[in-house]
């Protein structure tokens, strides 16, 4: 029931029909045309044009063994009748006889997968010359028409729900990953806090120091990734990347102690600093010690490890210039687009670990400070750069 009253709505949705109806009354002289659903138990009328008094709106019933549209639902085959009086097969058949119509004709609408849906059809108490192939081809094209829209409303439908449910399933997915980013928080504190007191331990000994370095370096990379899974998280579930922003503060402190941590991570790489700050920064203090994390950490990662890692900050003209620079394997033209979005693992990155989120986040960073972080990479170095007013 449900289902077929739904067919009758996406009927009276359609623009199209009013005027197809229009057009036929006025090409055929026939004073009633319709769009009827007929399945094997019902007719109903989905839209309708009655200039003679038939007494049928749309969404009104008939009696589906009192139509001919129930013969032509069976054979799917089209029935053209100028005069009833006239026509052998019809002229004692029972429709006529019920309703009182002299002309007729009738063709089936069938759908893309081949379905039958129902009939456009058109009646009246008088004959009218209507079995010519002009009125049959015009009666054919509107039914495939209408059929045509019937499939493309039924797309747009199915896409709609597909889409829904996509987007709920997203939601969920994201959650998860967000409750469990806050769950894997305190494990990693409680591992970071023991190594911080293991490494005060003086009588430790050196190979115990070089495990407990490497221990540091996994919980420190377990860190920035919780860390960048709970702001990509938030970032979908529409909450966005959230700003603590400090009053006009030394941000020198904040960037030597990313530098510093990097370095006891990797005490083998050649890491170099320039900080040029002649006035305090207002911003949000740990985003920005993050998005430098995040670039060290991806110069690190797939710059060559025997090169310099150059470090850059700078206060000047009424801006804030933050970056970092790697030898390395440059960037191809193709793969630059796509750098920042979330989750790229491109043809630099795609025999290294890690989600491809630490770009992201650091581009995030800086549109929410209301900068722009870019790219320009050569075989001479890579080198990635935060601009940001002031």
């Amino acid at each position: 029931m449900d289902d077929i009253r739904g067919d009758v709505e996406a009927i009276g949705r359609m623009a199209e029909v009013p005027t197809i109806l229009e057009v036929i009354c006025k090409t055929t002289g026939m004073g009633f045309a319709a769009v009827a659903r007929v399945t094997d138990s019902r007719w109903l009328a989905c839209a309708v044009l009655d200039n003679v008094d038939f007494g049928l709106k749309a969404g009104g019933e008939l009696k589906l063994e009192s139509t001919i549209c129930h013969e032509i639902r069976q054979s799917r085959h089209l029935v053209v009748i100028d005069d009833v009086d006239e026509s052998l097969k019809y002229r004692g058949h029972h429709t006529p006889a019920i309703y009182g119509l002299k002309s007729y004709i009738s063709v089936p609408i069938i759908r893309r997968d081949g379905s039958f849906f129902g009939t456009l059809c058109a009646i009246d108490p008088a004959p009218h010359k209507v079995d010519n192939p002009e009125t049959i081809g015009m009666f054919q094209l509107f039914a495939k028409l209408i059929a045509s829209n019937l499939d493309s409303n039924s797309d747009l439908v199915h896409a709609q729900v597909d889409l829904a449910e996509e987007r709920e399933l997203s939601i969920v997915r994201e959650q998860f990953v967000s409750v469990l980013g806050h769950d894997l928080r305190n494990p990693i504190a409680s591992v970071m806090a023991g190594i911080r007191r293991l490494g005060r331990t003086a009588e430790m000994s050196s190979e115990s120091r070089d495990i407990l370095g490497l221990i540091q370096s996994s919980a420190l990379r377990m860190r920035d990734l919780v860390d960048n899974v709970l702001d990509f998280a938030r970032a979908r579930l529409g909450d966005g990347l959230k700003l603590d922003v400090v009053a006009q503060a030394s941000l020198r402190p904040v960037l030597d102690n990313v530098v510093e941590e990097i370095r006891s991570v990797h005490p083998d790489l050649d890491i170099r600093p320039n900080f040029e700050l002649d006035r305090d920064v207002r911003c949000d203090h740990p985003r920005m010690s993050q998005l430098l994390s995040n670039l060290i950490d991806n110069a690190v990662t797939h710059g060559d490890r025997t090169k310099p890692i150059e470090i850059g900050v700078t206060t000047t003209g009424g801006r804030l210039d933050v970056w970092v620079a790697n030898s390395g394997k440059p960037i191809s033209e193709k793969v630059k687009p796509t750098l920042f979005r979330p989750f790229f693992r491109g043809e630099v990155i795609s025999s290294q670990q890690g989600l491809g989120l630490g770009l992201y986040i650091a581009s995030e960073i800086a549109r929410v400070h209301g900068g722009r972080l870019s790219v320009n990479s050569d075989e001479t170095e890579t080198r990635f750069t935060l601009t940001m007013p002031l």
